[in-house]
């Protein structure tokens, strides 16, 4: 059951920022989804291919899918005919086979790098050396564009600690700078923020906030 009250409120408050909001749609059925598209959003989140696949074989051809999960080099082959921007690029070798993938599709796919932000064994993303090292490689990939970059906070209630995680990674977007003008953003991707921080993501730069259990409710 989608939150109406909430998405009017949260598209009111974004539509005084450059901010796109990703529905994080993840285990969520296909009528939630659907519920949300009719009241205008186009952009959702999903972080399991198997999932994804099924749902864009039966939602509208012009949803724009991110997926924002952790995502196998192996499994790039079943999004990439029609995924709109892959969050999670955190390693050369999966940057390598999503440009395969685009070549083999006739199509440039647009991704974010992921960077480690947190201080969590369990959180996935580039360090600064790993970064350099592909950011000096960029004009080699023909058909995977990087437009911007990811990060996801600690999962604390330290609300300072999350402002500096965020101040990281918008420092990292500035010291590695990317073209400006792809997808019709104003500058480079910084998709940070979610259900619990994005009001400190957006103050703190963020244009793309990722947002599940606020929309759909809690996941069972």
């Amino acid at each position: 059951m989608i939150d109406e009250v909430f998405y009017t409120k949260l598209i009111a408050e974004l539509s005084n920022t450059d901010t796109t909001l990703v529905a994080v749609s993840k285990t969520k059925p296909v009528e939630d989804i659907l519920a949300l598209y009719n009241l205008g959003q186009r952009d959702f989140g999903e972080n399991y291919v198997q999932e994804l696949v099924e749902k864009q074989a039966q939602l509208p051809a012009d949803i724009r899918w991110h997926f924002i999960g952790h995502l196998q080099s192996n499994k790039v082959k079943y999004i990439a005919p029609f995924v709109s921007l892959i969050h999670g690029v955190d390693s050369l070798k999966l940057l390598q086979e999503i440009n395969k993938q685009g070549v083999k599709h006739n199509r440039i796919i647009d991704c974010l790098l992921q960077i480690y932000i947190a201080q969590e064994e369990t959180k996935f993303g580039l360090d600064e050396e790993e970064l350099a090292f592909i950011h000096k490689q960029l004009d080699s990939f023909t058909h995977a564009r990087i437009i911007g970059y990811m990060g996801m906070a600690s999962f604390t209630e330290d609300q300072q600690k999350i402002r500096k995680e965020f101040q990281y990674l918008k420092s990292i977007s500035e010291k590695y700078r990317l073209p400006s003008m792809v997808n019709g953003l104003s500058s480079p991707a910084l998709s940070m923020g979610m259900s619990a921080d994005y009001k400190i993501a957006i103050e703190e730069s963020s244009n793309m906030i990722r947002i599940g259990s606020l929309l759909f409710g809690s996941r069972s």
